[in-house]
């Protein structure tokens, strides 16, 4: 959570290669439903629906950030609506905002491909699993990020299907990256102890 705003966060991981068409068109789903993420939270289906209204009465739109940061805006999202798989975002970056064409450039090259959303919980309440079932949601952004949080959920390019992924095989990189740095440095000490040594 931002202690300094309050809003929790989400994160989701695209369904396959994110890649940019129609002059930089983005669409996929940013949260899946009844699916439990990597903080071990499930959102029920219609958590979204009482927030969307309210921002659709109001003349309001879910903001496109970068990296969480509200002081980078890098486009809209056009359509944000429910239906029965999650919550399903469609947008374009804006060709004319520097950090949106880098982003296209990483989206492209594979370095970028999650998306998160900042909310705040109205209602929650614990499912059968003892899980943190999320009913009600003020959603306030839909971030493009390094690091998703939940594997099934992501962005697609225009006319790509939808298939699940899980975050276990970067995990289990970085896990063996800690390792092989572990064993590195371990090498290294006790060369540097033998060396002091002579």
């Amino acid at each position: 959570m931002d202690t300094d705003t309050g809003l929790e966060r989400k994160f989701c991981r695209f369904d396959a290669a994110l890649t940019v068409s129609d002059g930089m068109v983005i669409e996929g789903y940013a949260s899946r439903f009844d699916q439990r993420d990597q903080g071990g939270d499930v959102v029920a289906r219609g958590a979204y629906g009482t927030a969307l209204s309210r921002m659709k009465r109001d003349g309001r739109r879910v903001k496109m950030l970068w990296q969480h940061d509200p002081a980078q805006p890098i486009g809209t999202w056009e359509e944000v609506r429910e239906d029965d798989t999650g919550l399903y975002v469609k947008g374009r970056l804006l060709e004319d905002v520097g950090r949106a064409r880098e982003a296209a450039v990483l989206i492209g090259a594979g370095a970028i491909d999650g998306l998160s959303i900042g909310y705040r919980t109205v209602r929650a309440t614990k499912n059968d699993k003892g899980q943190r079932l999320l009913t009600e949601l003020e959603l306030w952004e839909v971030s493009l990020v390094t690091f998703p949080m939940l594997p099934s959920a992501r962005v697609a390019a225009k006319g790509d299907a939808l298939a699940d992924d899980t975050l276990r095989e970067l995990a289990a990189a970085f896990r063996d990256a800690r390792r092989h740095m572990a064993r590195g440095d371990a090498a290294a000490r006790h060369h540097q102890e033998n060396g002091n040594r002579q």
